[in-house]
């Protein structure tokens, strides 16, 4: 018969080598999980510009394809250039930057509760002799966060592709902003109006021909059954291309 001090020795002797074990397991395998996420994130960048290849290429096709990473601030300055394979301008390159983390700084310069200002990536790719600008977006689906990229012609308001995907909407419902279907809907939309307002892309219930004709061209259809994460990126869109309009319009006032 075991004493209860050997139970409580025996037990938190296996606590510890079973959090050693696990914490090990860890740090070992934080460089495959960063690598990873390092692939998702170029593949879907060439996503959007409707560039494919396996995620062994990754590295390679988006030093082909990508020529010039940005970030600018809330005022759509240009504060960081990543160019030729090294920073040109700025201390941070713009691949790097924690889109949430600067979501957050915006938030808190806008309630007045900061000064310091965000820092919002933006991808110049080249294809076929044509540039494309890519936006990457994060905003909040039905069950968690969603995300995704969208490319725009050079005069940064004809949609030229998009990718979405999400962490945990539901399959067959709000998961369907993953799939080509939903996504092919974007290419060739507009985010201006003929007065060259930002009106950008409406996600619409319903279905985008229950708006006026001279509408339809600045949205998309809903997802049936998937109302909340429809507006999830509705709200996505919208919040996103926000922090980029200024910039816009300094690239097409120069």
């Amino acid at each position: 018969m075991f004493t209860n001090r050997y139970i409580f020795i025996y037990s938190s002797v296996m606590v510890i080598i079973v959090a050693a074990v696990l914490s090990s397991a860890s740090s070992l395998l934080k460089p495959f999980q960063e690598k990873n996420i390092r692939t998702e994130k170029m593949m879907d960048i060439l996503k959007s510009v409707q560039v494919s290849g396996e995620k062994s290429e990754a590295e390679k096709l988006y030093d082909q394809y990508v020529i010039r990473e940005e970030a600018i601030n809330s005022k759509g300055e240009l504060i960081s250039v990543y160019e030729g394979g090294k920073l040109v301008q700025g201390d941070i390159r713009p691949f790097e930057i924690n889109l949430k983390e600067e979501q957050h700084k915006l938030d808190e310069l806008k309630a007045g509760k900061s000064d310091v200002e965000p820092a919002f990536p933006l991808y110049v790719c080249e294809k076929d002799g044509n540039k494309y600008y890519v936006i990457p977006m994060l905003g909040k689906g039905l069950w968690g966060p969603i995300w995704g990229n969208i490319a725009l012609e050079a005069d940064f308001n004809t949609i030229f592709g998009v990718t979405f995907d999400h962490k945990g909407e539901t399959p067959g419902l709000g998961a369907e902003i993953a799939y080509k279907p939903f996504q092919d809907q974007f290419i060739g939309k507009k985010l201006f109006d003929d007065n060259g307002n930002f009106v950008s892309i409406a996600v619409v219930k319903g279905g985008v021909k229950t708006r006026p004709p001279d509408k339809q061209i600045h949205g998309v259809d809903a997802i049936s059954g998937g109302t909340i994460t429809s507006n999830g990126v509705d709200a996505m869109i919208k919040d996103c291309l926000e922090n980029y309009i200024e910039y816009i319009k300094n690239h097409n006032n120069s």
